[in-house]
């Protein structure tokens, strides 16, 4: 494609570069959207698509290329900007306020006011989200409270209140992930009906069944980059893949981790786990010994199945038992004193206490292991802090810095330090590597297989290809909720994982 935009584009990206720190995100990527047409863009996790979306709507600014619309050169500087132009996005993260009303969260920033503008007209309010919820086909009451939808609902209304502005062009990031079967259809018919109406729409999917359906033209970013532009009937499942995956991929890249393990009992099962529209019946089985790497697209319902294994969320379906005996934790602790231990994708937020010291974050679980009537034993809390940094190789001026200090691979360690100290039977970890450099995840990988060496179930959930077949004995991949299949990680490609993760669950 060239750096000019196509004649009749409704929106052109051409040659668009976006870095942040020291990652590429974007690197020279040309794409446009024409009206009346649905242009899906895909890729896997991290190949830039969310990020071009972000630039094209104004969330960001590119730091190269320009941006066309309807042939003329444009500069967003704000999402609000973007929207006033004519271009309206919906992202997966939603922005309805539970607290509102649906046609509250619908007229947003427009609502009907009377008396000159002083007083806000609820009823006229309520009449005219109706009348354009109707219009739409969105099955949903403009009274309702919004905090009480489900999580498809809410997905709705967001893209109602988008369509409601009457955009030129519509961006859609991943929009089925929270939706049911009648929530899907209706989409669909929305979908058809804005192409009728000339609207061109940017449609982010992991789902092939969505592209071959809704798409006229696919686009496939790799790395960053753009690979390729064709229209949906030149492209098959397999050569979408292939583009998606790139070259040389056939290649067996893992290290330790290879061979296939041999039968060993399994330490944590899960049968049927459902919980609202992200799991699905998930079924699975860790086995003592060994690394289960869990792979999938976003979306597919990693994170919240290690969740619902690691007692932070209840499942609404399905059953589990732990070393073949029942086990249905009420929460993260009573999961941690089963000998379950869980270490989140969100290590600021959730793993760590970042303002305070590294030796207090790693003795937090064991503080009663390391108490003695009643008071914390301060030398025992500094000896278990100097073991653990030893083990772990975690680079700091002395155990009593504040974790914030360290590097992003260091807080990792802590993060993995602070359970590891409880001597775990089972090990859950998610996106163990995310954001630390290359040594660092050499070490956590080494880790993590030494682990498995000494006897511990260990659980990784990664949307890295390369690292899940690195690190893994077997594989489990997710798609839309389930698992869709385990293969051994001995001859396993990125190839052959997508076209699990791109499964479509029945």
């Amino acid at each position: 494609m060239t750096d000019e935009p196509a004649g009749g584009a409704a929106l052109a990206l051409l040659g668009v570069s976006k870095r942040f720190g020291g990652v590429l995100a974007l690197d020279g990527v040309s794409l446009d959207i024409r009206p009346g047409e649905v242009h899906a863009v895909m890729g896997e996790n991290g190949a830039g698509k969310s990020t071009l979306m972000k630039v094209a709507s104004g969330v960001h600014r590119p730091d190269r290329g320009r941006l066309a619309l309807a042939g003329r050169d444009v500069s967003f500087r704000s999402p609000a900007e973007a929207a006033a132009a004519g271009v309206q996005v919906v992202f997966q993260e939603l922005t309805v306020l539970p607290n509102r009303s649906v046609a509250e969260n619908l007229l947003l920033g427009r609502e009907p006011m009377r008396a000159g503008g002083l007083w806000l007209d609820r009823g006229a309010m309520r009449e005219e989200a109706q009348r354009a919820l109707d219009a739409l086909g969105v099955p949903l009451e403009a009274g309702a409270e919004a905090g009480r939808l489900s999580a498809g609902q809410r997905q709705m209304l967001e893209i109602a209140r988008a369509v409601s502005r009457s955009p030129r062009v519509l961006i859609l990031d991943e929009p089925t992930s929270s939706l049911g079967r009648a929530e899907e259809e209706a989409l669909f018919a929305l979908v058809a009906r804005l192409k009728a109406a000339g609207v061109g729409l940017a449609y982010i999917t992991h789902r092939m069944a969505e592209v071959f359906a809704l798409a006229d033209r696919v686009s496939v970013l790799r790395d960053g980059r753009h690979v390729a532009t064709a229209p949906a009937a030149d492209w098959t499942r397999g050569s979408l893949i292939r583009a998606m995956v790139g070259r040389g991929v056939e290649e067996r890249r893992a290290g330790a981790g290879a061979a296939a393990a041999p039968e060993r009992p399994v330490a944590l099962a899960a049968r049927g786990i459902a919980r609202g529209a992200a799991l699905r019946g998930a079924d699975l089985e860790l086995r003592g010994g060994e690394v289960l790497g869990v792979a999938g697209l976003m979306g597919a319902g990693r994170t919240e199945l290690a969740r619902v294994l690691a007692g932070a969320d209840r499942p609404e379906a399905g059953t589990m038992t732990l070393f073949g005996k029942p086990y249905a934790p009420r929460g993260v602790a009573e999961a941690v004193l089963a000998g379950v231990a869980y270490v989140s994708e969100d290590r600021k937020a959730l793993g760590l206490v970042l303002a305070h010291s590294v030796e207090s974050n790693m003795a937090l679980p064991s503080l009663r292991r390391l108490a003695r009537r009643g008071f914390v034993r301060r030398g025992a809390v500094a000896a278990l802090a100097r073991e653990w940094m030893g083990r772990l190789g975690v680079k700091a001026a002395s155990p009593g810095v504040a974790v914030e200090t360290l590097s992003g691979g260091n807080q990792q360690k802590v993060a993995l330090a602070r359970w590891l100290a409880l001597r775990p039977r089972v090990i859950l970890l998610d996106e163990p590597t995310r954001g630390v450099d290359v040594g660092a995840k050499a070490e956590i990988h080494a880790l993590v297989r030494r682990l498995a060496s000494e006897g511990a179930a260990v659980l990784v959930v990664s949307s890295e290809l390369p690292e899940v077949l690195q690190v893994s004995d077997r594989i489990a991949v997710m798609a839309r909720g389930r698992v869709a299949g385990v293969v051994g990680a001995e001859g396993a490609t990125e190839e052959s994982l997508l076209a699990l993760a791109f499964a479509e669950a029945a």
